[in-house]
């Protein structure tokens, strides 16, 4: 094999899944480790692979993926809106696992404070508890993935092994009949993982992102046990959802609460 056909069956190969270890890179292209990592390192210079402990993971999609800062502005006051429903469900005393990502800060605002156990692989969620003196704060690490302070990977999930919440509270890039999407390949493969050591899995997402597929399938809906939405999603989703067997809640912003 040629070396620049070899190396864009390297980049071909990450692209479809997201992350791949060099183990697995090594086995479908029958080339040394040594050999990848070369590879590795020239995708990496040009911005289209990030190298990670044990492999590498593509961030070629994520040039798409604006800052945190600037996907918080978008739908506010609706994620404010599904943010207190979602925290008016959280008893003192819970545990809860916080996935990252704009919605579930709002969340994370509107706990600071109370006696809770809070688990999170999200930075910018962490560094609210950090000097909390009500809140236990665990951080799960790994890979930090660039524009979401969200850790990933290999490490999260073994980090997972130990750990057991009432509730694991994530948002998602869109839903469908299909299921729940999210961006990212290595995201999803945490999520999954997340998800598994929960009592309650609860989805918290703005009418946008009903309708809307995105790269990598994260479950089906019914995987699922409580969708906490604002008064904005159609009717046909809230259906969809009811469907699926999943609790299906429409959060009332404070304009509608007080119309």
């Amino acid at each position: 094999m040629l070396l620049q056909e070899r190396r864009q069956h390297v980049l071909d190969l990450i692209s479809r899944k997201g992350f791949a270890t060099l183990t697995e890179l090594a086995q479908t292209l029958e080339v040394s480790e040594s050999t990848l990592r070369r590879d590795l390192d020239f995708w990496q210079e040009r911005g289209l692979l990030k190298r990670i402990h044990g492999g590498a993971m593509y961030t070629g999609e994520s040039s798409s993926l604006p800052p945190l800062e600037e996907r918080s502005e978008k739908q506010l006051v609706e994620k404010q809106a599904i943010a207190r429903a979602a925290a008016e469900r959280i008893q003192d005393g819970d545990s809860i696992l916080i996935d990252g990502g704009t919605t579930t800060l709002e969340l994370a605002r509107l706990l600071m404070n109370r006696p809770l156990q809070v688990v999170t692989n999200s930075l910018p969620i962490a560094q609210l508890f950090a000097n909390s003196r009500e809140t236990d704060l665990i951080v799960l690490g790994g890979y930090v993935y660039p524009k979401t302070g969200v850790a990933l990977g290999p490490l999260l999930i073994r980090m997972l092994d130990d750990v057991h919440v009432h509730q694991m509270v994530m948002s998602v890039h869109g839903i469908t009949a299909k299921g729940l999407f999210n961006s990212n390949m290595l995201l999803v493969e945490s999520e999954r993982h997340m998800m598994r050591r929960a009592d309650e899995v609860v989805v918290l997402a703005d009418h946008t992102k009903f309708g809307k597929q995105a790269l990598a399938h994260l479950c089906e809906l019914g995987a699922i046990d409580t969708l906490i939405s604002d008064s904005g999603v159609a009717a046909e989703h809230r259906q969809m959802a009811e469907e699926a067997g999943v609790r299906m809640i429409v959060a009332a912003t404070e304009h509608e609460a007080h119309g």
